[in-house]
């Protein structure tokens, strides 16, 4: 049974004495109490709020066996990110948020002159493919997590106490499907949707790849069934990032903005090592993607918005961003029926 603490009761009688029939909020009043429990206090408020992008590269994309897309359309986009032309350019520019991009691992020499519009953490130049081997190994799958960790941390000692993440990795989806099938138990064809947008034939070869990895990990995986391990073996540089970061943000009590496929599949990971993580997490949006919505089923948790978006990036996290601030300030603003003069049901 959980407990009602004094804070809990304190932030139901704010929200139900604001000036609205009971619940008439819906979302907006249950994210104001998760917040406000989360941060400890009856006045939550969000503070320099940010997107991360993680970028990385995946050694199957090469094979173009699960993907339609070259991989060097990995660099092409962290390269448009930074001259703002991406649409999670275009919503953090419309929304207030902050974006930082980071290189996890992209197979590609970055311009050093970037710096300070493109955070470096290259883990490697993208994973090996695992249907061979191993995508990382375990050095670079704890150094991935620590990095993940430190973009968290420094964001945090600058103020920020709200962020969302996102992804970019030509390849990231296949990887996503596999980690799903392992946590959840689902069958990897359940898992797997149609990514970047592969027609009906390469969609049947994307699945027969993913189920081959699946077969070629299944024992090492069966031995050692932890998320460092599933990480290792059919991860990213960014995911491993991604999962990092969301163990570092929940450690800080940070609001997290969970994006679509990729970074919900990173959660996964995260929360097999925290199990309460979940109660940082707003879910941003159901992506268009076939395994997210069995994702947060198996979750057991809600989605913000259904727009059937599937881009990543971090885009989902940017379009929910306004309504969890409008959840802080209609309890921070919107008058109370005593403070407005206003009669309560059953007061007339």
């Amino acid at each position: 049974m959980q407990t009602i603490t004094s804070l809990d009761l304190e932030l139901r009688h704010r929200i139900d004495n604001k000036t609205k029939p009971l619940g008439a909020l819906g979302r907006l009043e249950e994210i104001a109490l998760q917040l406000g429990l989360l941060q400890g206090t009856a006045h939550p408020r969000l503070t320099r709020p940010t997107i991360v992008v993680f970028a990385g590269d995946h050694g199957i994309a090469a094979t173009g066996l699960v993907n339609p897309y070259p991989q060097s359309v990995t660099a092409q986009m962290v390269l448009n990110f930074i001259r703002g032309g991406a649409a999670i350019n275009v919503f953090c520019r419309q929304h207030d948020l902050g974006l930082i991009v980071v290189d996890a691992g992209v197979n590609y020499d970055f311009d050093p002159a970037l710096r300070g519009k493109l955070v470096s953490k290259k883990t490697g130049y993208g994973t090996r493919n695992y249907l061979e081997t191993a995508a990382m190994t375990a050095e670079e799958t704890e150094a991935a997590i620590e990095a993940g960790k430190e973009i968290i941390a420094g964001l945090a000692e600058g103020g920020c106490n709200c962020i969302g993440l996102g992804e970019m990795g030509i390849g990231n989806t296949s990887s996503a499907s596999l980690i799903m099938s392992y946590i959840t138990g689902i069958p990897v064809a359940d898992c797997t949707g149609r990514g970047t947008g592969v027609n009906d034939g390469q969609f049947e070869q994307k699945k027969n790849a993913l189920q081959e990895a699946f077969q070629y990990h299944a024992a090492a995986i069966a031995g050692d069934p932890g998320p460092l391990n599933i990480l290792q073996r059919v991860g990213g540089y960014e995911i491993a990032m991604l999962t990092g970061a969301c163990l570092k943000a929940a450690e800080l009590k940070m609001v997290i903005l969970v994006d679509g496929f990729i970074t919900t599949a990173a959660l996964l990971l995260a929360r097999l090592l925290n199990p309460s993580i979940t109660d940082c997490c707003i879910f941003s949006h159901c992506s268009g993607e076939k395994g997210h919505a069995k994702m947060l089923e198996w979750l057991a948790v809600e989605p913000l918005l259904q727009l059937g978006m599937r881009l990543g990036e971090g885009t989902g996290a940017a379009m929910a961003y306004p309504f969890v601030q409008s959840a802080v300030n209609f309890l921070e603003e919107m008058a109370s029926f005593e403070s407005a003069g206003v009669s309560k049901s059953g007061e007339l």
